[in-house]
């Protein structure tokens, strides 16, 4: 049965997300004796009332000044966090590439963590081992996919990851500027691997400083300002008011 291209991949309804900030924060039982009323705490609410539909097959860019609360909401899709108020919900197999090398093991080699990961996003043993040849190549790690990733550069976690998160036949998948790290040739390999994901129908949100990328890549632009949405549509047209505001 072919799938519903109007699919709704990602409803999020009237989310909110704070955070507890420790002032002065006592850490031994000798500072909390001594310093009592260190233990100030302030809510800061980094998320407030977000409302949004990400429909199958688009692109979306997250854009917005540091702070804005970007990467907050991509962790709340992922559910890596969970909001204090509203809903996420998700339809599809969702694949994400938040933080460099989380879900590795450090001390098992590149290829053993290829299985460890691809099983996690729900690969058998047999379909890992169809792709394994395809998942080392894309990475160009090559011989050093046999060496433990606690030796690997941020720039080799980030060819590993990004190549099991592309090939575990995902329906969604959240970026959050990895794609800043390492050298420009494997940026644009990512990033032309990304268009083709998305010409096959895969929904794609990812936060990034890079607009031109945006711009080139994305069929919708969202503006976050002070854990707001600020603006949300056309790429060209939201980046251009965007600007304007932080000149």
């Amino acid at each position: 049965m072919q799938e519903n291209q109007e699919e709704d991949r990602i409803i999020v309804e009237h989310v909110y997300k704070s955070f507890n900030i420790y002032m002065d924060k006592a850490n031994s039982l000798k500072e909390k004796l001594l310093f009592w009323n260190r233990n100030k705490k302030e809510k800061r609410e980094v998320l407030k009332d977000i409302n949004l539909t990400i429909k199958n097959g688009e692109a979306v860019g997250l854009i917005g000044v540091n702070g804005s609360g970007k990467s907050t909401l991509l962790k709340l899709m992922t559910k890596i966090i969970y909001p204090n108020q509203g809903k996420i919900t998700t339809n599809g197999k969702l694949t994400s590439l938040l933080e460099l090398g989380a879900g590795f093991h450090p001390d098992f080699s590149g290829r053993e963590n290829i299985y460890f990961n691809a099983s996690i996003f729900g690969l058998t043993r047999k379909k890992i081992d169809e792709r394994i040849d395809k998942i080392i190549e894309f990475s160009e790690l090559g011989s050093y996919i046999d060496n433990p990733v606690r030796t690997y550069s941020s720039g080799m976690y980030m060819r590993l990851a990004f190549a099991v998160a592309i090939n575990v036949d995902a329906d969604i998948l959240l970026v959050d500027e990895v794609l800043a790290v390492g050298d420009q040739h494997f940026q644009d390999k990512c990033i032309a691997k990304m268009k083709e994901l998305k010409e096959e129908g895969k929904t794609m949100v990812f936060v990034t400083h890079s607009l031109s990328t945006v711009k080139d890549f994305c069929n919708r632009a969202i503006w976050l300002s002070n854990g707001e949405i600020k603006m949300d549509g056309e790429p060209d047209t939201v980046i251009d008011r965007y600007l304007e505001e932080i000149k």
